[in-house]
């Protein structure tokens, strides 16, 4: 299988591979409203594919997106490097347990060696073992605790 690895660049193919891939959350996350309900205009998405500060790639097969990560450079002030924070990766049902995940965690680990990040990071629920299972195969489990704040307009 020829599945084809990427970073969104800042172009109209950018854009329409990336509302592809909010898409492919929707449906992997169960979640049309946040991912489809709202869906923001090509020159936001222009302006933020265009930054040196988030990586969207993609993986795609015959054209089609079939996996994909959303993630964000943190740059660091105790010390003069970056690490990157994983938001969210989803690879479609029907491409599942080919890999592809991993492939695509090895593609964003070689671009962030390419900006000297010092890590990446990721989170997973502890109900999702595939999805834990493959990132303890790349670093270090830690039991932390996550709180959504938010805030009211």
């Amino acid at each position: 299988m020829a599945v084809q690895f990427q970073r969104l660049k800042s172009s109209s193919e950018g854009v329409k591979q990336l509302r592809e891939l909010n898409q492919l959350y929707a449906e992997a996350f169960n979640d049309q409203e946040v991912y489809s309900g709202n869906k923001p205009s090509d020159k936001y998405l222009l302006r933020n594919l265009a930054k040196d500060s988030m990586f969207i790639c993609t993986a795609s097969f015959e054209g089609k997106v079939v996996a994909g990560l959303t993630a964000y450079v943190i740059e660091k002030m105790e010390q003069e490097n970056c690490e990157i924070y994983i938001y969210d990766l989803a690879v479609d049902k029907n491409f599942r347990r080919q890999k592809i995940a991993a492939r695509l965690l090895k593609y964003l680990i070689a671009e962030g060696k390419n900006i000297g990040a010092a890590a990446v990071f990721i989170q997973a629920d502890r109900e999702d073992a595939p999805a834990v299972a493959l990132y303890e195969s790349f670093g270090d489990r830690e039991e932390v605790y996550h709180f959504d704040i938010y805030l009211k307009k």
